[in-house]
């Protein structure tokens, strides 16, 4: 198979477990399971804002919440140190998960091993396809989730302002500058002037 047939076919294995995630939402008419859309979203966002993204970013991308609902928060300890340990071991599973999908699909070992790099956020300072896989994640949260997040957590503006900031602190200039671009509601596009200015 050429590159492309095997990343299609890639894709196609990520989207049919994907597809299995229990949490429904509705999506163009019908209901699709909540970690298949965010993967779409996350691949438009980065042929908008990277179209020349190489192979293992773009498997990256499609994969970053592969069956993430199999690790719940919840079945985590409460606190920060809860939180990092689920995490990290959300990174774990998603690269095994990818790794065995991209073997199945026949990538060559230095694909599979970026790929899992990428999945794990291994070399975030250092490696540019990292920050790139960083940035295509901060913008997709910016533009359909950020504004749920504000709903819900409504009565803690502190809380709002932490995490737009430590958002920020992740992006690189390029994302930062395309964020203001995206299609924002109000509320969003306000708090983001209030805080990048």
């Amino acid at each position: 198979m050429t590159v492309d047939a095997r990343l299609n076919a890639a894709i196609e294995k990520f989207d049919a477990l994907n597809a299995q995630d229990p949490r429904k939402v509705p999506f163009d008419g019908k209901e699709v399971g909540t970690e298949l859309l965010y993967s779409w979203r996350m691949t438009e966002r980065l042929k908008l804002f990277a179209p020349n993204a190489s192979t293992a970013v773009q498997l990256a991308v499609r994969s970053q919440h592969i069956c993430r609902w199999q690790k719940p928060r919840e079945s985590y300890p409460e606190g920060r140190t809860g939180y990092l340990k689920w995490r990290t071991d959300l990174g774990k599973m998603h690269a095994e998960i990818a790794a065995s999908v991209l073997t199945e699909c026949g990538f060559d070992t230095e694909t599979i091993e970026n790929v899992t790099s990428l999945l794990r956020k291994m070399g975030l300072k250092t490696n540019p396809e990292t920050q790139l896989l960083e940035d295509v994640i901060c913008l997709v949260f910016i533009e359909y989730y950020l504004s749920d997040f504000m709903k819900k957590h409504a009565g803690e503006p502190e809380k709002i302002e932490d995490i737009v900031k430590k958002t920020l602190r992740k992006m690189s200039p390029a994302a930062i500058e395309a964020a203001p671009k995206l299609n924002l509601s109000t509320d969003v596009v306000d708090l983001w002037k209030k805080l990048s200015a």
